[in-house]
């Protein structure tokens, strides 16, 4: 379950206490559903209940106890609590991730068959309007939301809008959305130029310190981006990619492979709700990025993502003599999952994820 349905659900428990006469407000537009702060608990917290207390004239915690039953009471919900004022903390079921996984990996197969179907002439021609893989229309994340939009970029002549504009072409295709690109006045699409040419960095390099910082920061051009170390977030992301495809040939060698399954309590302590939940989040990065025209928004979520898996990789393999379990198989298919999103993710920046690195 992502952060967008389970804001779809909080307004549905908020339109049912209304109409079951519980409370008396207007149903917002949106619920603002996150992972939780400090002394949070659960996978996702919301302020609904301290937002709604005003119009309601009821102490935030009495919102809160009102709402809870209905929260609850969805598929996927395992439990809800309340902390501080009137959080509203939400557990999810072990086998939301589960779910999860499934659908990235069924995104993937998708994608894989239909570009298997597709002639290269054709690919070709369709690469720019549906994220620039074959078939990865379908890919998770993926989604319908600017279906029919036609969004043209009037850019300068510079070397950053350009690679800006070039990414916009595949992150708003991958919505649905079709962009047409021309240097014309007046410019709409004018982030800060480079301080010098980012051509000496390498082509992944140069894009990445052009895309990374968000449209209004200055670019740095300098050869950190190039450095392989924890200091680098393309590295990071790189990185935990190349460990992701390694941990499938290491769990082959070992004669085992992934099976989406629940995710325990000792998982979840040792980094699987963090990867689950920046998988999760990941389709909302995406169509923010292609609605405010901000690449960077999906680099900085495949920064998160990469830094969860990195966090989690250790405990995906059995240890000295300890057998292959489903808990292996399940923390296996959850770290394939970040892997293909980290591709995907990259690929719509134009950034090659090596398999080795």
């Amino acid at each position: 379950m992502t952060p967008v349905e389970l804001s779809r659900t909080v307004l549905r428990a908020v339109r049912r206490a209304v109409e079951e006469g519980e409370l008396s407000v207007a149903v917002p537009e949106r619920a603002v559903v996150t992972p939780p702060g400090p002394g949070g608990r659960g996978d996702y917290a919301t302020n609904i209940a301290l937002q709604l207390a005003g119009p309601a004239g009821r102490p935030p915690r009495q919102v809160a106890e009102i709402l809870r039953p209905h929260i609850s009471r969805t598929e996927g919900v395992c439990d809800v609590e309340i902390t501080g004022p009137g959080f509203l903390n939400i557990h999810l079921d072990g086998a939301a991730t589960a779910a999860l996984v499934r659908s990235i990996q069924q995104g993937a197969q998708q994608g894989a068959q239909q570009g298997a179907q597709q002639g290269a002439q054709h690919d070709a021609q369709q690469g720019a309007q549906h994220g620039g893989q074959p078939g990865f229309q379908q890919a998770y994340g993926h989604s319908d939301n600017l279906l029919g939009e036609v969004v043209t970029l009037r850019i300068p002549y510079d070397i950053r809008a350009e690679v800006v504009a070039d990414a916009l072409v595949r992150i708003i295709g991958s919505q649905g959305g079709r962009v047409e690109v021309e240097h014309a006045e007046p410019v709409n699409l004018r982030p800060v130029p480079a301080p010098e040419d980012p051509a000496p960095l390498g082509p992944d390099a140069a894009r990445w310190a052009l895309l990374y910082p968000a449209a209004h920061d200055r670019p740095r051009i300098t050869a950190d981006h190039l450095v392989q170390r924890a200091s680098n977030p393309l590295f990071r992301v790189r990185y935990a990619h190349a460990r992701a495809r390694a941990l499938h040939r290491n769990a082959a060698a070992l004669g085992f492979t992934s099976t989406p399954g629940d995710v325990r309590e000792e998982d979840a302590r040792e980094g699987a709700r963090e990867v689950a939940t920046a998988l999760a989040e990941y389709p909302h990065a995406l169509a923010h990025s292609a609605a405010h025209r901000a690449p960077d928004r999906l680099a900085r979520h495949l920064v998160a993502v990469a830094d969860a898996l990195l966090a989690f990789q250790y405990t995906v393999l059995p240890r000295g003599e300890e057998k292959p379990s489903a808990a292996h198989r399940a923390r296996l298919a959850l770290a394939e999952a970040a892997g293909t999103v980290l591709a995907g993710g990259l690929s719509l920046l134009g950034i090659d994820a090596p398999e080795h690195l």
